[in-house]
């Protein structure tokens, strides 16, 4: 197998598309939003659209695939990666920065009694208590502690923090959308075989309910990987390479095994080979590639002196 050259393409963003279709059948359960169910909408042209999944659950489940359950712990592509452990008064694992939905930002990191990883995090962004954010230094502390905040941004939001001015915006950010949609109505009864006429409110009884699911003409993922954002951290050349094939293949992974998105929305990318909408021609390495050249990038990166030693950072959380 070939390696895949890593050098950050000359263009100012990568964009890319894959066109997904559902694993089978043509019938796909969208989203919903509180007070709002299904996120539709219709396009000038009155092309009726779907949100089928938005920014915010694309990050978190781009996050999701660089972790393992069964371990408590990233991939063994990514180990060596920083991030931030929780574990509990007993040494039991709680969370951990690459799972809590703000990073380190969590109440579980920066909410303890144990204040300790709070007061090195507040002495080496202490500088920048007045005058302007330095994104280069403020880079260069996530970079120790946690890199994936490089790539899904950040937003240290405590007072003592530069005054709650620390943030970053995602560089690696996606969504998808469904274009040309109908209704696809169906429905079914939660059957009570004891006391088929029984209190609904509290459970018992027959139970009809309607239910909604869609049809599409096309469904797509997007993704955006802000290339200049990465430019403008300045960190050395190993770690910016390294954050490119970690978007690669949090990108990768998410399509190679992450779209089973709920019970009734189980999608699949209509071809293998993804293709890039800008710039022109480029194709995304492949799973197994990254998978298999990870590790080097990991070990050249902590080679630079960028990463906490040792890469994970614990933290014991005290109500």
């Amino acid at each position: 197998m070939s390696l895949p050259n890593l050098d950050l393409p000359d263009t100012p963003r990568l964009l890319i598309d894959a066109q997904l279709q559902p694993v089978q059948g043509s019938r796909f359960q969208p989203t919903g939003f509180p007070d709002l169910g299904a996120a539709t909408y219709e396009l000038p042209d009155g092309t009726q659209m779907l949100l089928l999944e938005s920014a915010q659950s694309v990050a978190n489940r781009l996050e999701s695939v660089c972790w393992s359950d069964v371990d408590d712990d990233m991939v063994a592509p990514l180990r060596g990666v920083p991030y931030v452990r929780v574990v509990n008064e007993e040494g039991v694992y709680l969370t951990s920065s690459v799972t809590e939905s703000h990073r380190l930002n969590s109440p579980y990191i920066l909410e303890s009694k144990d204040r300790s990883f709070f007061d090195t995090l507040k002495s080496e962004v202490g500088v920048m208590e007045k005058g302007p954010v330095s994104r280069q230094l403020l880079a260069e502390v996530l970079a120790r502690y946690d890199l994936n905040c490089l790539l899904h941004g950040t937003f240290l939001a405590k007072k003592e923090l530069a005054g709650g001015r620390l943030r970053l915006a995602r560089a690696l950010s996606g969504f998808i959308e469904a274009r040309d949609i109908r209704v696809a109505s169906s429905g079914g009864v939660k059957k009570d075989h004891v006391d088929p006429q029984g209190d609904t409110k509290k459970g018992f009884g027959h139970v009809p309910f309607h239910r909604d699911e869609y049809v599409a003409g096309e469904i797509v993922a997007s993704f955006n990987l802000d290339l200049t954002q990465l430019r403008s951290y300045g960190l050395p050349a190993p770690v910016t390479r390294l954050l490119y094939a970690l978007a690669l293949f949090k990108i990768r992974s998410f399509l190679h095994e992450g779209l089973r998105l709920r019970t009734a929305c189980d999608l699949e990318p209509v071809e293998d080979i993804l293709r890039a909408r800008r710039p022109a021609g480029f194709e995304l390495p492949s799973h197994a590639a990254l998978v298999e050249v990870l590790p080097s990038l990991v070990e050249a990166a902590a080679a630079t002196g960028t990463f906490a030693t040792p890469a994970v950072t614990t933290v014991t959380y005290k109500k």
